[in-house]
């Protein structure tokens, strides 16, 4: 109570010290109620969310009743407390403080064992709330939470935490202290269990320990502001028995349970009332601080939160101070009685006012009523009070704006006048009532009043929108319509500013279907395929036609009697004056008939005959006759036609090439015609035919319907257009160009009226239809359609073959070249190209002889010694020789083959197979020919490369293989070229394994290099690897220079950080290659160095200038300093110096001995005299220092140790120790100063203190004994300090000892002082004399250094005049020398030592097996030639070979001819056995040849059935697509029946079209689809007649070998070879028949792709050309070599042998010359050489000359220093022992 009484105090002092005024009450300031207690009179608003008994009765027990008997009780508080009958109740109203006696008999309690419980106050208003006291019966919580809301619990704030362990209960909520009064922080004093019970918690809203600058501020305000209360209490203070047990009993002891509760507060006025009354409803009790203010300052609110009525010219305010903030009244000008604040309006006056007026009277508004209503106005006369200042507008609502609000008072600035009317903006008047010029339709409901002329100034007469203010019509141009004029006329578009407004559609009369047009682009509608504005242009593909576009050839028409064509051949470069292929030859008194079915247009057309004249007079008459299909009905339009009209006449002038007739025929769109033409009379009867002359004949070349313009409506319409273009067609003459078939340019009026007359007759244009094979695009020309054609194609399409040529397909036609000697005329079936030949002429140009004949035309037979049928039609040439045999008459044998097949001769016709050892396609045969020794008959072998033996059975050196078995081969040894190829052993001769590798390889190949080697095996070039030990891995090298590189690129492995292909470098930005380790960054100082880069051997930067060092850390030389502060130069003394470098870092300066000083400028310690004379003290002075020196140590030693027992205290090793100490006396200090202190506090409070005691004796013992080891540490520092001391001074005697020595030393050299003074004369007069030859040298004339001088000016004169005439040389020699360097160049050795050595000359001599100009073999001989090499020098040693080996084998030969001999009787006896199996085999072709013929009739049939079925109309796609797809895919059968078998099936398919109706309405959907499948059937059918034309080229090719195989049987009955060769040719001609018959079947399968295969033979003729040629030279050779043996015989052999000896030595001297010239050639290159060679030495003497004599003068300018230099020595010497001698005096 006594703490209660405290704080009570407490908080009135401080209400009194922060709160107002209360002297002046609320007149002159802020007011305020007395403060309460707030509970006071609010049981009911007070209540706990836990309350023990509630419900029923409830135990509980105290802790805290140890001494009393009973511990437990009873609670029921179901009905109130009452101090006699009811005192176990305990509801929350009990905590009211109420000063009765029973004041700690009552309490309130909640239930057992529940943590979390709440008591909270609601308040009816808003209250300032102060402080909140607690006064508890039990432990106080553990944990609880203090809250409020401002807002009547909608949002509630954390006033404060309290904890006995905030850390654990509240994380992260801030201990404190408090900083501002709203800070939220958790407290841990008012949490303590103790005391058990009347514990206090007390909560003050304002810190006192907070100073409050403002207090009535809004923060402060609205943390005093409340309307709601909550204490939360979160955990029960336990003795931790509930942790071990949970039994009810437990608990019963633990709950909350408060005695008082006290809420200080007041009336929340915000200043505005100094007493508060009692809320209406709330019942007044004694001490109840009331909720209602009453309110002053004209303020109103349960709060005095509003201002009073009409006093809202002001925003309310607290009061604040001496400041009542009070509400003003509003000034509303008498007019209204009502107001209320804006926020806004008050900032906008500057807070000057504020108040709005509400519901203005007097038809008045405004923010002070000062302001009338819309559609008033005021009066000026009226003062603003009057009621009658406001009088009503009179403006036209629908004319005048805002319905007719006028202007509400007079301001001329703004231009307003009372009472004004503001009309729309197409509106005037003074009422607004009329419409502005350009405008009209005045409406109420239009905002701008008037809607504007909706006048197109394009359209309009004045181009102004001026029109009827009424009904807004505008006024039109001429060719404009519309109410707004924005539209044109119908035919015309494209509205604009013209005078008439719009213009004329001008749709093309043709191309159009009317002259109507689109509005906004002028597009007329065009007929079917025209584009263009005005379609006068066609699509693409389309064309318009010429007038004789529908033109009929005569020669393709009915031909009368003895009439014929006569096709005429275009001449490339010659215009062509006739049409088609030719013409039509008629005589006199034949016809002609032309069938007409495709008339376009029903009109008149003119008819246009064109012929060539064959007689010298006119055709005197021809009748034409039109034959109709029957008779013309009257309403056609050649209803008006009579009979006499269809027969006409005409003469054709002999002079002319065309007539018209002179009368037109009529003819209808539709209608089929016949034309037919009777050249009756070519002269009138009374003429005679010339004696001699031919009967008449005319040549006529077509018929044209030429359309007559007068029978079109675009001519004869009446209207002036039409009018217009006849006359323009009539004056243009445009009929008469097409007449002619070379017509002249037509001009563009023509052509615009023919395109418009061709888009009328054919209701648009035309598609170009180019055939795709005969033209190049399918896109023809715009004005008459002619496609681009291919070579050799005429026709409009491109669908035909010119006369003279054939073969129509992709690539044009080609020429029939028809041979003038043997055909009867030059033209050519257009499908095969054979041209018709005359009797005895064969061949397709009819160009050659029969089979077996040549020398056409005057033919001869074939002589071929009967191995062959054919020769060659020119020269006669056997062609395809048998049995072995060659040359152009088959009299040699072929290659692999010996004999002699000559006819008559008496030694037999029989070529053999070579044995070497199998013959020639045995798979066996190693030789490229052989022949038979004549003396012995053994055949010898001429073996091919890599073969050996007299059979070639054996694989020569180098080679490797087992030919002896079948399919065996010799290979080349696969050893890269690096084994000797004539050594046996080389490699393995029956693996190919490589033995003995040369040029330093190795491997089972020899292709790679050996280790330790490197390089490219196969060029043999492999070399020794060349690093660099010190930069290479030491694993890698057995030696300093051996070690192993990559084998392909010679790499060396390197160290770390180096590079090169040898590791001879270090990478860049590295050193130290030396060391062996790899190298070392050079670590340069990126900002000071130049580069990053260093001296590769040394490791120094380059530094910038002001940098120095290794790596530019450090200042420049004879710097010292920081350089990235300032480097500052060493300031020494160079007299005392040792190096002019002082310390990089601190400056010092390096001094001599016996100088100090920073700039060594000063005598030593221990030193006299005067610098820089310094000699050393007496002995005395060393022992002295030394005392001294050491009183120096010891004193420093004492006073650092001071410093450090004055700063640390001896701390050290014991501040642990201390700052435990310091938190024990702070725990006792706080025991000290708790204000609750106990015995046993007390009693701990003493241990404490004996704890401190303790522990200080202890530390003070501790401390003691530390300062004793100091001491003792101490004296052993000072010993050996005296220890170093000593050895230091006896290092100085040394020292002192040994400059003593040199002293004396110098002493006893001069002790002499007669010596002496004659060292010092000798020593002045060298002096002098040195002085004297300097002086004279520089000043003396002539001097050396004159001379040196004018030797320069010489040398500089010299230079500068031969300057100009040495660069010239220079100049001119290095041109000359860059000559001669190109003409070197171009003396390549290469072709002539490859021709010589047969190796190119460019390779090395290591790598070219052949040699070559300087190459030398192992044992130093020169190297030239060689094996498998092709130079003169080896051609040359193979001749010689060869001449010795061709005797050898003509010997052979001779044998084999004897034998031949013995054989040609056999030959002869079985010759008739072979004309027997040769008719066998002749048989057995026929057949096979009737077999094929039948195979090609199935295979026309098939493809006429195809062709048939796809002309069907009522074939589906998806059966085309089919059958296209097999067409596509095809795949001829290998037999008849299997032709017939897919016939069949084809057959099926066609039948299975049978419902086609069906069908039709199936597709009928997909029409576009139907024409593109219909377009690829076509494509399809294209397809099939290519396969067609192969299938005719197959026929006759089948022909060709039926003629073939005429001649291969007159062959055969002439046949009398040699029996066995005869027999192996009919079973060669069994399997090639067999074989003939299945590649004819397969030629069926593959005839999709025959037109690869006809390539591949094409291939295959060739090779078969080549192999006969070779077959053939073969033949020759062997034909050469039995010539060679018959000279033999003959004894010729003696010359022959000479004539390969001098071709021999011809050959070798031309190899000598071509050696000579070489050897000259080289000579030459070495003088031209040696001539650079030498002037280049003379230019580099000369600069050698330069060099030296430049040299020569700096050296003269050195010894010129050097002088100078020795005399400063000798000066300073002299003076020194002038000082010397100074001092000894």
């Amino acid at each position: 109570m006594h703490a209660t009484l405290v704080i009570f105090i407490c908080a009135l002092a401080y209400a009194t010290a922060q709160g107002p005024d209360h002297a002046h009450g609320c007149t002159h300031g802020s007011c305020y109620p007395a403060t309460g207690d707030l509970l006071v009179g609010r049981e009911k608003s007070l209540k706990a969310s836990s309350t023990c008994g509630s419900r029923k009765k409830e135990p509980y027990c105290i802790v805290s009743h140890l001494q009393d008997e009973k511990k437990c009780f009873q609670c029921d508080s179901r009905r109130p407390y009452d101090p006699v009958y009811n005192t176990i109740s305990h509801r929350i109203e009990n905590v009211i403080t109420t000063f009765k006696p029973h004041r700690k008999k009552s309490w309130w309690q909640s239930e057992n064992g529940k943590p979390n419980v709440f008591i909270q106050l609601d308040l009816e208003a808003e209250f300032h709330f102060t402080h909140l006291i607690m006064t508890f019966k039990t432990f106080r919580p553990a944990a609880m939470v203090i809250e409020r809301s401002a807002d009547f619990g909608r949002n509630w704030q954390v006033y404060r935490y309290f904890a006995y362990d905030c850390a654990s209960v509240f994380p992260g909520i801030s201990k404190g202290p408090l900083r501002k009064v709203d800070d939220v922080t958790c407290e841990s004093r008012y949490a303590d269990i103790e005391p058990s019970t009347e514990g206090e918690a007390i909560y003050r809203v304002l810190d006192p320990a907070i100073r409050i600058e403002d207090p009535y501020s809004p923060n402060i305000q609205n943390q005093l502001k409340i309307t709601n209360l909550r204490v939360n209490f979160t955990k029960l203070h336990t003795l931790g028995d509930n942790l071990l047990d949970s039994r009810a009993e437990i608990k019963e002891k633990y709950y909350y349970a408060m005695y008082e509760l006290v809420v200080r507060g007041n009336c929340f006025c915000y200043g505005h009332a100094s007493e508060c009354a009692p809320i209406d409803g709330i019942k007044d009790e004694e001490g109840m601080v009331h909720g209602r203010c009453v309110c002053k300052h004209n303020t109103k609110g349960l709060n005095c939160e509003l201002c009073d009525d009409f006093h809202n010219d002001m925003p309310w305010r607290p009061a604040e101070g001496r400041n009542t903030n009070a509400c003003k009244k509003c000034n509303c000008n008498g007019h209204s009685n009502q107001c209320h604040f804006d926020m806004a309006v008050y900032l906008s006056t500057g807070n000057a006012n504020g108040g709005i007026c509400d519901d203005c009277l007097h038809n008045t508004m405004g923010r002070t009523c000062e302001m009338c209503k819309p559609f008033y106005y005021q009066d000026p006369s009226r003062d603003i009070r009057d009621p009658g200042v406001c009088t009503a507008c009179d403006c036209d609502p629908h004319g005048s704006l805002n319905e007719g609000i006028c202007d509400g008072l007079d301001m001329p600035s703004l231009g307003m006048v009372a009472g004004q009317c503001r009309c729309k903006d197409h509106v005037e008047g003074p009422r607004c009532d009329k419409c502005k010029s350009g405008f009209f339709s005045l409406r109420a409901e239009n905002p701008r009043g008037c809607q504007p002329c909706q006048c197109d100034p394009r359209g309009t007469v004045s181009e102004r929108p001026q029109c009827d203010p009424v009904s807004g019509d505008c006024f039109c141009k001429r060719q404009v319509t519309g109410r707004s004029c924005g539209q044109c006329l119908p035919e015309h578009w494209a509205l604009s500013h013209d005078l008439n407004g719009c213009r004329d559609c001008d749709c093309d009369v043709g191309g159009a279907t009317d002259n109507h047009c689109s509005m906004e682009n002028g597009q007329c509608r065009c007929r079917s395929h025209m584009t263009g504005r005005q379609c006068t242009q066609v699509e693409s593909g389309y064309f318009f036609m010429a007038l004789d576009h529908y033109t009929y050839e005569a020669e393709l028409a009915l031909l009368g009697p003895v009439c014929s064509v006569a096709q005429r051949e275009h001449q490339p470069g010659r215009p062509t004056t006739w049409t088609g292929a030719g013409f039509a030859k008629v005589p006199e008194g034949s016809s002609l008939e032309f069938s007409i079915n495709n008339i376009p247009y029903s009109m008149e057309y003119d008819l246009l005959i064109r012929y060539e004249p064959q007689m010298p007079q006119d055709w005197e008459e021809v009748r034409v006759t039109i034959v109709r299909p029957g008779p013309i009905p009257t309403s056609s339009p050649c209803g008006n036609t009579i009979p006499a009209d269809d027969m006409l006449t005409v003469s054709l002038p002999a002079g002319s090439r065309f007539v018209v007739l002179p009368q037109s025929i009529c003819l209808e769109r539709g209608v089929s015609y016949t034309l037919r033409f009777e050249f009756s009379h070519y002269l009138d009867r009374n003429s005679v035919l010339i004696p001699g002359t031919t009967a008449a004949n005319i040549l006529v070349d077509s018929i044209s319907l030429l359309p007559r313009y007068s029978s079109l409506e675009m001519f004869i319409g009446g209207d002036p257009a039409s009018i217009a273009r006849k006359q323009s067609y009539e004056r243009y003459r445009c009929h008469e160009g097409a007449k002619s078939v070379t017509r002249p340019q037509i001009s563009e009026v023509c052509a615009k009226l023919i395109t418009s007359m061709s888009a009328i007759i054919n209701d648009g244009a035309l598609a170009c239809q180019c055939d795709p094979q005969g033209a190049v695009s399918s896109v023809c020309d715009m004005r008459g359609g002619q496609c681009r054609c291919r070579p050799n194609v005429i026709g409009r399409r491109c669908d035909r073959c010119a006369p003279g040529t054939y073969g129509f397909g992709p690539a044009g036609c080609k020429a029939c070249e028809c041979s003038l000697e043997g055909t009867v005329t030059r033209f050519c079936d257009q499908l095969t190209g054979q041209c018709p030949c005359h009797q005895g002429a064969f061949g397709q140009q009819c160009d050659g002889c029969q089979a077996g004949h040549w020398g056409f035309p005057n033919c001869k037979q074939c002589l071929c010694n009967g191995h062959a049928e054919e020769c060659h039609q020119r020269t006669g040439a056997c062609l395809n020789c048998r049995d072995n045999t060659g040359g152009d008459k088959c009299d040699r044998c072929a290659k692999g083959y010996y004999g002699n097949p000559v006819l008559g001769t008496g030694n037999g016709n029989q070529c053999r197979p070579c044995p070497c050892p199998d013959g020639p396609n045995s798979g066996r045969h190693f030789a490229t020919s052989c022949h038979q020794d004549n003396r012995n008959r053994q055949v010898v072998c001429n073996c091919n490369q890599g073969y050996t033996g007299s059979r070639c059975e054996e694989c020569a050196p180098g080679y490797y293989g087992n030919p002896s078995q079948p399919g065996g081969r010799c290979q080349p040894c696969r050893c890269s070229n690096n084994i000797d190829m004539s050594d046996l052993d080389a490699c393995d001769r029956r693996t190919g394994e490589c033995k003995k590798c040369l040029y330093n390889t190795e491997g089972p190949d020899c292709g790679v290099c050996k280790s330790g080697y490197y390089g490219d095996a196969s060029r043999r070039n492999c070399r020794k690897c060349t690093c660099n030990f010190l930069g290479t891995e030491q694993s890698q090298c057995t030696a300093r220079d051996e070690c192993v590189c990559q084998r392909a690129t010679g790499q060396c492995q390197c160290l770390p950080n180096t590079i090169g292909l040898t590791c001879d470098h270090c990478k860049p930005n590295y050193w130290n290659l030396a060391s062996g380790r790899g190298c070392e960054a050079c670590s340069c100082e990126p900002n000071n160095a130049v580069n990053p880069a260093c001296n590769e051997f040394t490791g120094k930067c380059q530094c910038r200038d002001g940098f120095g060092g290794k790596t530019c850390t450090d200042c420049q030389e004879n710097y010292w300093g920081d350089p990235r502060i300032q480097c500052r130069a060493c300031d020494c003394d160079p007299r005392g110096i040792e190096t002019s470098q002082c310390g990089q870092k601190s400056g010092h300066c390096v001094c001599q001995q016996g100088v100090s000083g920073v700039r060594c400028d000063q005598c030593a310690r221990g030193f006299s005299g005067q610098f820089p004379n310094c000699q050393p003290c007496h002995q005395c002075f060393g022992d002295w220092d030394r005392v001294v020196q050491n009183l120096a140590v010891r004193t420093k030693t004492l006073s650092e140790r001071a410093l450090e027992i004055q700063t640390t205290g001896l701390t050290g090793a014991y501040e642990k120790a201390f700052r435990e100490l310091e938190e024990k006396l702070a725990l006792a200090q706080g025991i000290v100063n708790a204000r609750n202190t106990t015995a046993e506090a007390v009693g701990s409070l003493m241990e404490l203190i004996e704890d401190l005691r303790s522990q200080i004796g202890e530390t003070t013992d501790a401390l003691n004994h530390l300062e004793g080891d100091l001491t003792s540490v101490g004296n052993s520092n000072v010993e050996a300090s005296n220890e170093l001391s000593a050895l230091e001074r006896e290092a100085k005697e040394l020292k002192l000892t040994s400059d003593q020595l040199h002293r004396q030393l110098d002493i006893l050299k001069n002790s002499n002082f007669l010596g002496a003074y004659e060292s010092i004369r000798s020593s002045y007069n060298k002096s002098r004399d040195a002085e004297q030859r300097a002086n004279q040298s520089t000043t003396t004339t002539p001097s050396t250094v004159s001379q040196s001088a004018d030797t320069r000016r010489k040398t500089e004169h010299l230079i500068s005049a031969k300057k100009d005439g040495f660069n010239r040389k220079n100049a001119a020699n290095k041109r000359a020398l860059g000559d001669l360097n190109a003409k070197a160049q171009t003396l390549d050795m290469k072709k002539i030592n490859e021709k010589v050595c047969g190796a190119p000359g460019d390779a090395p001599c290591a790598e070219s097996h052949c040699g070559g100009a300087g190459c030398r073999d192992d044992e130093g001989n020169r190297h030239c030639g060689g094996l498998n090499c092709n130079g003169a020098v080896a051609v040359a040693d193979n001749a010689l070979e060869r001449s010795k080996h061709a005797e050898k084998e003509l010997n052979k030969a001779m044998g084999e001819v004897e034998q031949l001999f013995h054989k040609v009787a056999d030959a002869k006896s079985k010759a008739e056995e072979a004309k027997g199996k040769a008719q066998a085999a002749l048989d057995k072709a026929t057949n096979t040849k009737n077999k094929v013929e039948r195979s090609n009739n199935d295979l026309r049939d098939l493809i006429k059935q195809i062709r048939d079925f796809l002309m069907q109309e009522g074939a589906d796609p998806d059966s085309i697509e089919t059958v296209a797809n097999r067409v596509l895919e095809l795949s001829i059968p290998a037999s008849p029946q299997q032709i017939r078998h897919m016939a069949e099936e084809i057959k099926d398919r066609v039948r299975s079209l049978s419902n086609v109706d069906a069908i039709l309405k199936q597709t009928q959907d997909d029409v576009r689809k139907a024409e593109q499948l219909l377009q690829e059937a076509k494509k399809a059918r294209n397809r099939a007649d290519g396969v067609k034309s192969t299938a005719e080229m197959v026929k006759q090719a089948l022909e060709d070998a039926k003629t073939a195989q005429a001649a291969a049987q007159k062959t055969i009955q002439r046949a009398k070879a040699d029996i066995g060769e005869t027999e192996a040719r009919l079973a060669q001609i069994v399997s090639q028949t067999t074989s003939s018959e299945h590649d004819l079947n397969d030629a069926m399968d593959r005839l999709g792709n025959l037109g690869r295969e006809i390539d591949g033979l094409k291939l295959k003729r060739a090779n078969n050309s080549m192999a006969a040629a070779r077959a053939e030279e073969t033949a020759t050779m062997a034909r050469d070599k039995a010539n060679d043996a018959k000279q033999i015989l003959d004894g010729e052999l003696t010359d022959k042998y000479h004539t390969v000896q001098d071709l021999v030595d011809r050959k070798a001297k031309t190899v000598q010359e071509a050696k000579k010239k070489a050897e000259r050639m080289r000579d030459e290159a070495k003088e031209l050489l040696k001539d650079a060679q030498n002037k280049l030495r003379r230019l580099a003497e000369l600069e050698k000359d330069y060099e030296e004599n430049k040299k020569t003068l700096e050296g003269k300018a050195r010894q010129l220093d050097g002088l100078e230099d020795k005399m400063k020595a000798i000066l300073n010497d002299i003076n020194k022992q002038i000082q010397i001698y100074n001092t000894c005096q």
